[in-house]
């Protein structure tokens, strides 16, 4: 029987996250500009990236950093955008 580390559940719960933002989404329950949807990018993709640096995987830390980012960048703008409403 295969034992898991903590490295693997924080990847595991942060890979969960991003495909329940993601089927969320599919699924028209929640939109790509809505505010759970961006944190629950942010948060999926922090995790996965935590995971990736854990275990030194650079290809995921680049894509799951550039997520991560561009979710924080969406979150801005839609912060942006109602303060200026």
């Amino acid at each position: 029987m295969t034992s898991f580390t903590v490295n693997d559940w924080i990847g595991f719960t942060g890979v969960f996250i991003l495909l329940i933002a993601y089927l969320l989404q599919l699924r028209n329950i929640i939109s790509k500009d809505n505010m759970g949807y961006i944190v629950l990018n942010i948060i999926g993709s922090a995790l996965s990236c935590l995971a990736s640096i854990l275990i030194h995987y650079l290809p995921f830390i680049i894509l799951e950093a550039t997520w991560m980012l561009i979710s924080i960048a969406a979150l801005f703008r839609k912060k942006t955008a109602a303060t200026l409403q």
